[in-house]
C-alpha cells in the first residue's frame, strides 16, 4: 500500500510539473504572437513610408526636369501617365 502511495505522489507530481510546463509554453507563445503582431505593424508602417518616399522622388525628379527644361518629354509623359491613374481612380469611385 505505501508503495502504491509513492508511487501515486510521483505521478501526480509530475503532472504537475508537466502542467506547469505546459502553462509557461503557452505563456511564451502569447508573448511571442504579439510580438509577431507588433513586428508586423511596424513592417507594414515602414513599407507605407517607403512608398511615400519613392512618390516623393518621382515628384522632384519630375519638378527638377521641369525647373531645367531637361527631359521635358519624359516630364510629360509621366504628367500623362498620372492624369490617366487619377481618371482611372475617379472611373472606380463613380461605378
Amino acid at each position: 500500500m505505501t508503495h502504491s502511495i509513492a508511487l501515486l505522489n510521483g505521478i501526480e507530481s509530475r503532472v504537475q510539473k508537466l502542467t506547469e510546463y505546459q502553462r509557461n509554453l503557452i505563456e511564451t507563445s502569447e508573448k511571442y504572437n504579439k510580438e509577431i503582431q507588433e513586428l508586423k505593424k511596424i513592417h507594414e508602417e515602414q513599407k507605407e513610408i517607403i512608398r511615400q518616399l519613392e512618390e516623393k522622388i518621382k515628384t522632384l525628379r519630375i519638378t527638377k526636369t521641369i525647373e531645367t527644361k531637361e527631359g521635358a518629354v519624359e516630364a510629360k509623359e509621366r504628367i500623362t501617365k498620372l492624369v490617366r491613374e487619377i481618371d482611372h481612380c475617379i472611373g472606380l469611385l463613380n461605378t
